[in-house]
């Protein structure tokens, strides 16, 4: 087993599952003939039995051996949007760490769908593919703001995140003391908040 086959074996136990494309833009971007040699690669690690694979739906879809989840799990859409969002980002810079589906312990606490470190700075991301009423976006940002004022994340962490939100629908609502930010898209992102820092910071 090469460096590769490891990375993806680790790439699959981060998001649960990944498709085709996706598994090509994270593993075999720099390569020649990357569609055939991605199905190579991944007929190899299913004949070892080490990733299982869907084939009801093209491009494949691939889990890790055993699967984590069910292979008609409800939550696959939301996991692969995740992935997008990781490959979206590493288009700019890659995450020093990236924690998928992020646990502090607490039953009724955050839940962040990502825990990471981008460009130095530590983030809590939410990727919203629905739009929750006002109400239960603020029940869920309530929430952070318990554990905020808890303290219970210096036991983790020295500086709070920022929480990033992934939404088509932009929300209105009070977040002090929590900053907050809310995008359609990564690059959106960028454009919006990264561009503006870099562009105060030469004024």
């Amino acid at each position: 087993m090469n460096q590769r086959d490891k990375d993806i074996l680790d790439g699959l136990k981060t998001f649960r599952v990944l498709n085709r494309d996706q598994l090509i833009s994270m593993y075999f971007s720099t390569g020649k003939q990357q569609v055939v040699t991605c199905n190579r690669v991944m007929k190899r690690l299913c004949s070892n039995q080490l990733v299982e694979v869907d084939r009801s739906q093209r491009p494949y879809t691939y889990f890790p051996f055993p699967r984590t989840i069910k292979i008609d799990s409800t939550k696959i859409p939301h996991f692969k949007a995740i992935a997008d969002f990781y490959i979206a980002i590493c288009k700019y810079s890659k995450p020093t760490h990236f924690e998928v589906e992020y646990k502090v312990g607490q039953k009724g606490s955050i839940e962040p769908d990502i825990y990471m470190i981008w460009n130095d700075a530590p983030f809590f991301v939410e990727i919203q593919r629905e739009q929750y009423p006002i109400n239960r976006m603020e029940a869920k940002f309530k929430r952070y703001k318990d554990y905020y004022r808890s303290d219970l994340w210096k036991e983790e962490m020295k500086h709070f995140p920022f929480i990033w939100m992934l939404t088509e629908r932009s929300y209105r609502m009070k977040f002090d003391p929590l900053k907050v930010y809310q995008s359609k898209t990564v690059d959106e992102f960028v454009e919006l908040y990264c561009k503006k820092q870099e562009n105060n910071s030469t004024v």
